[in-house]
């Protein structure tokens, strides 16, 4: 059993700094680390200075796109209390919010520099996996991502004020944000075998295959969490969004395999 040390790190001069922007700092940090170690490793004919360059601004995409993703799906709230929109550290970044803004960010930029999306997509994939493994952790200081009630070894606490009213009663949930961080480090060392062992991979066969393993790893995870922020006709949006993601990596697959 396990529990939440609470929100705040520590406080300077009456600021208080939260866990969960340190986590996601540092998922950032990780994997623009990856992403070099990636391009130097395995593709130094792409400009070191581009991916940096790249980087930034897919960053604040990524970002954008995450938050904007999770306030039009809880716009109801959001609508009320409108400031709470710009208040990334009480959470609420989406991660197929934060894909989508970076591919949209990346796509533009790769085309305004005449480079490969694709070779430069499978490359920063890699970052993109390693951060969501590590901010997976924001949720846990959050008291969020959980899953349904359980009495398993690893159960996690969550405090009164973060349980759904229906469960008020009962206290220890599935801990999903660590089942999907789990699943993301399996995926990466897939993926890194993938690219290691296989040299002539079409470009776009790391990008594509992500999204088929991480909406595959998504639907497992939503199939026992209970917050989800918006259903749609009973469905978690979270479930039709990783669907969506599973049929676009498998027609991106179909399509560079079978263009000459």
């Amino acid at each position: 059993m396990f529990a939440s040390p609470g929100e705040i790190a520590f406080k300077v001069f009456n600021y208080s700094v939260y866990w969960y922007g340190i986590i996601m700092a540092f998922a950032i940090i990780a994997g623009l680390s990856v992403i070099s170690f990636i391009r130097r490793r395995f593709h130094p004919e792409v400009s070191k200075d581009f991916i940096l360059d790249l980087s930034f601004y897919i960053i604040i995409g990524g970002i954008i796109g995450a938050r904007l993703y999770y306030v039009l799906a809880d716009i109801d709230y959001y609508s009320k209390f409108p400031a709470e929109i710009f208040a990334l550290w009480h959470g609420g970044l989406s991660i197929h919010g934060a894909i989508l803004g970076g591919i949209v960010t990346g796509a533009i930029f790769t085309k305004s520099k005449n480079e490969s999306f694709l070779k430069v997509a499978d490359i920063c994939t890699f970052g993109l996996v390693t951060g969501q493994i590590i901010g997976r952790w924001g949720n846990f200081f959050n008291s969020e991502a959980f899953g349904l009630p359980t009495t398993l070894p690893w159960k996690l606490f969550i405090p009164l004020t973060k349980r759904p009213i229906e469960f008020y009663n009962l206290e220890y949930f599935h801990p999903t944000f660590l089942y999907e961080s789990i699943l993301n480090v399996v995926i990466l060392i897939f993926l890194t075998i993938l690219l290691a062992k296989f040299t002539k991979l079409k470009a776009g066969t790391i990008f594509f295959s992500y999204f088929i393993l991480y909406a595959l790893a998504r639907l497992v995870t939503e199939s026992i969490r209970i917050d989800s922020i918006l259903n749609i006709y009973g469905i978690p949006i979270a479930k039709l969004a990783s669907i969506i993601f599973c049929i676009i990596g498998i027609s991106g697959l179909i399509v560079i395999y079978k263009r000459k």
